[in-house]
């Protein structure tokens, strides 16, 4: 990045960069696949997406009017939003629904800036996100999640190459599009061990009288449509074009 002027460091900020090639856009989705599956990176990298649910909901929180207490992120990767208001209509219910939709919703949101090219400019509403989410955490270990998270983007949007941090970029976008699933179905799994009383899509079910499953299959499915429609934005602009025979 241009660092000698404030003018320089906005330019690259708010300009386009050129998309990578197609093996490092592939390289990094399958990077980005196997961080979600394998199970000891997974518990590691879950501290991202618990961030992103935690974020989700105290964003719907304010935004219905709610009064926001705080956030407080744990080591085992859960994490609890406290907000005060009704204990019920649509505010609570909205409130509720916004945590395991905002991770891929903001992968979604990600593919189409890298989409547009601007893969600087990613970096930072990332680190403007974490910074937003940061005055809100109420614990120590939340505030260590948050500020290395926070670091670690900065430091590859500031000291990184251009390549580098494409990479960085579409492996992040990525892991965020694929890990909006796995946390459903982690969830639907307590659920059906009678070990998620509290979670939720069963504080959907008791606000709205509608069953948790249903919830549980509508976190589900916007997961999978984030993942879908962030797959066609990131894929087509840097695929080879076939020779016409």
């Amino acid at each position: 990045m241009d660092t000698s002027t404030i003018g320089g460091v906005w330019h690259e900020v708010l300009g386009t960069q050129p998309p990578p090639s197609w093996w490092l856009v592939t390289v990094t989705g399958l990077a980005a696949l196997a961080a979600v599956s394998v199970r000891s990176v997974w518990h590691l990298l879950r501290n991202v997406v618990t961030i992103a649910h935690e974020g989700g909901h105290a964003f719907a929180a304010l935004v219905t009017g709610r009064q926001l207490q705080g956030i407080r992120l744990h080591s085992d990767t859960s994490g609890v939003t406290v907000s005060r208001g009704r204990p019920h209509g649509p505010g609570m219910i909205f409130t509720a629904f916004a945590g395991y939709v905002t991770p891929p919703l903001l992968g979604l949101g990600a593919a189409v800036l890298l989409a547009l090219g601007h893969i600087t400019a990613l970096l930072w509403v990332g680190i403007a996100l974490l910074a937003a989410v940061l005055v809100l955490i109420r614990n120590a270990f939340g505030v260590l999640s948050v500020l290395v998270t926070g670091g670690v983007i900065f430091a590859v949007s500031w000291f990184a190459s251009a390549t580098v941090q494409a990479a960085f970029a579409y492996a992040f976008t990525w892991f965020l599009l694929l890990a909006g699933a796995r946390p459903v179905m982690e969830l639907q799994s307590k659920r059906s061990r009678g070990r998620a009383p509290d979670s939720d899509a069963d504080q959907l079910a008791r606000l709205t009288g509608m069953p948790g499953l249903m919830w549980v299959f509508g976190f589900g499915m916007v997961a999978m449509t984030a993942l879908l429609a962030g797959g066609a934005f990131l894929l087509p602009a840097t695929m080879p074009q076939l020779p016409n025979w």
